[in-house]
């Protein structure tokens, strides 16, 4: 496993279901294209996992 993980929104939260909108505000996503760096641990996988659809993941 990387340290450290690269999230990008890349598709729109417009029409997701409100948890979806809540955990990618917990990611700290806000505009499409942003970028947001985490420690690689099991919350933050799951939360990716939950989102996949919507996020792009870069192990740094």
């Amino acid at each position: 496993m990387a340290n450290k993980l690269a999230i990008t929104l890349t598709k729109s939260v417009i029409g997701s279901k409100p948890t979806q909108r809540k955990t990618i505000e917990a990611l700290g996503l806000r505009k499409l294209n942003q970028i947001a760096e985490h420690q690689d641990n099991a919350s933050i996988r799951g939360m990716i996992t939950k989102v996949s659809h919507l996020v792009t993941v870069k192990e740094i």
